[in-house]
């Protein structure tokens, strides 16, 4: 057993239970009804502090003759108190006896070794009562007023009890009560337990949810911090490496004198890697402006045609050189856009040029683009029938297709994270930082577009991005047109 389980045990088990939480009283009163059906005879039910908890009784005629007089009244009252209070005793029965003659018997209910109640029947005739041919001196006594001849004659109307009658049926009450309250008990600690158990899930939970709420707020504010140092390094590294790019462009071409070709490939080198390592700063400064939102999209009338043609003229000498067919298919469907072309440009040439990279000689990359119609996407359902009416919306389907070496299709949804490579390992065959399609897919939900990762059969990747027309963007669509970039 657990120790929660445990915990709320002793919790339980350590409170005494009382009857007027356990028992159902209708259930109660039906069966204190039943007996007084079966031997009309008054039932009461008495929890142990006290408390009523059933009561079946009707009123006798000899108690309601001798009530109404002051003297008989007052007696009435003193019985029942006192049958109300009365110590059962260690056996648990006693006998109660009335000024009238008849009589109560108190039983005690017993739960686990403790009195939890107690079962008053009556009141009820003695065998033996009349047996003088009067009534008991005690009644004849009690008011001078009282008629006698009347009062015996009510007293011989009332069936006499035998004991032993009177024990079967006390026992049998005692028994049936008790059993009763073992299973409402039961019940009863098993809803305790099951509260207990929801209330230490719920504090648990509430604990575990302040302790990631606390962990998320630390990882906001780290992140922000990277955000910030990788923007202030990023921007304190371009200075000096765009002075070093220079320099090596102005020795590369002799403008401090002429140098041999060993001092020559040696500038290159340093060029080259300058220009590396430029894109890579530019890279971390692109991706920290769009995180941060200050990265403004100078958006303007664009068509999608003339940016592909220059992403084509870029990247077709990097093809060429490495032996790999570059193709461009665009259609002449006009489909304006609200763009910033420069950052377009800027998506496509990464998407291309890794297509490139990671296609083989041989191989082929192919950029195809389409105007394609789409119908307005709405979750609701009752702007369900709106949506079929409306009217088809313009948008531009460009896809970048390699017969390269594939991305498996656990790891499509994750390529577009912030410096997450497929081969992460030391010896990758192929370079890079992980930053170009982060950088994309920031730079196309700005434009208010989508990209994914297809499969392309039988081998290599085909990236699909589709960038809504401008009057889709008008049409202010949530579902498909996110908030452009600041």
């Amino acid at each position: 057993m657990s120790d929660v389980s445990l915990e709320s045990m002793e919790v339980v088990g350590d409170q005494p239970i009382a009857l007027e939480d356990v028992v159902d009283r209708e259930a109660l009163e039906d069966l204190c009804k039943s007996i007084h059906a079966l031997f009309g005879i008054g039932v009461r039910v008495y929890s142990s502090q006290g408390a009523l908890l059933a009561s079946v009784a009707g009123e006798l005629e000899i108690c309601r003759f001798v009530n109404e007089l002051p003297g008989c009244r007052a007696l009435c009252g003193a019985t029942v108190s006192g049958a109300k209070g009365v110590d059962p005793g260690e056996a648990g029965e006693i006998t109660h006896g009335c000024f009238t003659g008849l009589a109560y018997r108190i039983v005690s209910l017993e739960h686990e070794g403790r009195r939890v109640g107690r079962i008053v029947l009556g009141p009820f005739a003695p065998a033996g009562l009349l047996a003088s041919g009067g009534p008991p001196p005690t009644l004849a006594q009690s008011d001078k007023r009282l008629d006698v001849v009347q009062a015996t004659d009510l007293l011989a109307k009332i069936p006499r009890v035998k004991p032993e009658a009177l024990a079967r049926i006390s026992q049998h009450l005692k028994v049936t009560l008790e059993l009763i309250i073992f299973s409402s008990h039961k019940a009863w600690v098993t809803s305790k337990l099951h509260l207990y158990s929801v209330r230490e899930s719920y504090r648990e939970l509430s604990e575990k949810t302040a302790r990631l709420e606390q962990t998320l707020t630390r990882l906001k504010e780290v992140d922000r911090l990277k955000s910030n140092f990788l923007a202030t390094m990023s921007h304190e590294l371009r200075t000096p490496l765009t002075s070093i790019i220079g320099y090596s462009e102005m020795l590369a071409e002799g403008i401090a004198g002429p140098l041999a070709p060993e001092q020559q490939e040696y500038v290159r080198t340093i060029h080259s890697k300058g220009e590396q390592l430029l894109r890579l700063i530019m890279g971390l400064l692109d991706l920290s402006k769009l995180e941060s939102g200050t990265m403004s999209l100078r958006q303007a009338p664009a068509q999608i045609k003339p940016i592909l043609t220059e992403v084509y003229t870029t990247i077709a000498p990097v093809a060429r050189k490495k032996e790999v067919t570059l193709e461009l298919d665009t259609d002449d469907i006009p489909c304006e856009l609200a763009a910033d072309a420069e950052r377009l440009r800027q998506v496509f040439v990464n998407l291309v040029d890794n297509a490139v990279k990671f296609t083989p000689k041989g191989g082929k990359v192919s950029v195809r683009s389409r105007v394609t119609d789409f119908s307005p996407e709405n979750d609701e359902d009752e702007d369900a029938g709106a949506a079929l009416l409306a009217p088809l919306l313009k948008q531009v389907e460009v896809r970048v297709a390699d017969t390269g070496i594939g991305i498996p299709a656990t790891e499509r949804s994750k390529v577009f994270d912030a410096f997450y490579q497929v081969d992460s390992s030391s010896t990758r065959e192929y370079g890079g930082t992980g930053l170009g399609l982060s950088i994309v897919k920031r730079i196309v939900d700005a434009h208010g577009g989508d990209v994914r990762v297809e499969g392309n059969t039988p081998n290599g990747t085909v990236f699909v991005v589709r960038l809504p027309s401008a009057q889709a963007r008008r049409a202010a669509l949530p579902s498909r047109v996110p908030p452009a970039v600041s």
